[in-house]
């Protein structure tokens, strides 16, 4: 067994996870009619817990029905608490040690106009998202409750905490970025933008009294498009982290004990929130970004690191067997590497994965116990954002010949993506 700083316990709020991985949230489209985990959502989460991350964030759950990007989305209404109960009740049978966080979520712009509705907080809307409805203070009170209910039954179910989702470009990025500029009550000047996440964490933290319940976000640091998150204005492209980092500050006051650093808006800038093989360095300013969060917070706010997986062992190729990676050793490049290497140096304290966790969802248990010879390494085809963008359910496309099939369905079907953006 290995005693590297990757296989070490970590305090996260009042529970303590039994290593330094964390599973990414990650959309599967799989759910049943009614939200509830369908048996493929369970075979997902049980490989998970069998594989000994030591936090899992359960994928984008909706309380609500009518701003939704997935159709098979999970649900997180009243009616789906029995069977979430049961699905958690389950999955702490395999492993009780994992910590499990549900991510709640509301997508806003982005939802899917095929069978839901968009709507949007700015009167100039982001272009390509013309047909959403503007909303103001009565629709986001209503939004506001939804993700307090959601945290409650998430509490009724079992869950040890919950990611508050502030990235992406979900709503809670469209609310907090430069863009949202009119003048309303969380759009125009920062203090007005951040209102929405300090006032949905207030109300949870009155709504759930129980102080071990852990309270945290999945935050975009920087988005990469002008306006977005982590600009200097709504018009400016410039990086300027001042608004990211007050608001990490303000969040830690307010309760959350965590901060799952992500970047990048998957529907605008997709190789920055996942980088691909193809824009290989952009993995590397993820570790400024965490670093970033590290010392904006206090050590008992824990930083969970996003982009590990394109590091896999350290052998990443390019189209024509090329070094993905320039300047820097194999050995000296990999997602071991990395991972205790930014624990060692206090940039981040747990390292998250998401492909990765589809190509191999026994990753933690197989490095913990240097079987990395066994370790099947995410290819980074992205065939399962493909899967995803396409409304199919996802997995990994390389290694699982189920999915394998159901991608050569898809394009037999479709006929592929135009453009690779959710």
């Amino acid at each position: 067994m290995s005693q590297e700083l990757l296989f070490s316990p970590f305090q996260i709020g009042g529970k303590t996870a039994p290593n330094r991985f964390t599973i990414n949230a990650m959309e599967c489209c799989d759910a049943l009619e009614n939200g509830d985990p369908s048996p493929k959502t369970y075979e997902r989460y049980e490989n998970l817990f069998k594989g000994k991350a030591g936090v899992i964030d359960l994928e984008a759950i909706t309380p609500q029905y009518d701003y939704i990007s997935r159709k098979h989305q999970l649900s997180i209404k009243e009616h789906n608490v029995p069977a979430l109960k049961k699905f958690v009740a389950h999955l702490k049978e395999i492993n009780p040690e994992a910590v499990l966080l549900f991510q709640i979520t509301h997508s806003g712009e982005i939802s899917n106009p095929k069978f839901s509705k968009r709507i949007r907080v700015t009167e100039q809307p982001l272009p390509g998202y013309e047909d959403a409805m503007l909303v103001r203070e009565k629709e986001i009170e209503q939004v506001i409750q939804d993700y307090v209910n959601g945290a409650r039954r998430a509490y009724e179910a079992g869950a040890d905490g919950v990611d508050l989702k502030l990235c992406h470009g979900y709503l809670g990025s469209q609310i907090l970025r430069p863009y949202n500029k009119d003048d309303w009550k969380y759009g125009g000047k920062w203090e007005n933008r951040r209102q929405f996440a300090l006032d949905i964490y207030d109300r949870v933290r009155a709504e759930i009294k129980d102080d071990k319940f852990i309270l945290g976000s999945k935050i975009s640091i920087y988005e990469g498009f002008p306006g977005g998150v982590g600009t200097l204005n709504a018009n400016s492209a410039c990086m300027d982290l001042t608004e990211s980092i007050d608001l990490l500050k303000q969040l830690e006051a307010h309760g959350m004990s965590y901060v799952l650093q992500s970047a990048g808006s998957p529907s605008h800038t997709l190789d920055l929130a996942h980088p691909d093989k193809k824009s290989a360095d952009y993995a590397y300013m993820h570790f400024f970004f965490q670093k970033t969060c590290r010392e904006a917070l206090k050590p008992e706010t824990k930083v969970i690191g996003s982009g590990y997986t394109i590091y896999r062992d350290g052998n990443v190729k390019t189209g024509g067997n090329k070094k993905a990676f320039q300047a820097v050793l194999p050995e000296n490049n990999s997602l071991r590497f990395w991972g205790n290497k930014n624990i060692a140096d206090g940039i981040v304290d747990s390292i998250a994965i998401g492909r990765q966790s589809f190509a191999d969802p026994f990753t933690p248990e197989k490095m913990m116990e240097n079987r990395d010879k066994e370790i099947k390494w995410c290819t980074l085809c992205d065939h399962c954002v493909e899967l995803l963008i396409q409304q199919y359910n996802v997995a990994c496309v390389t290694f699982d010949k189920r999915y394998t099939e159901i991608y050569k369905q898809m394009l037999n079907e479709t006929g592929g993506i135009g453009e690779k953006h959710t």
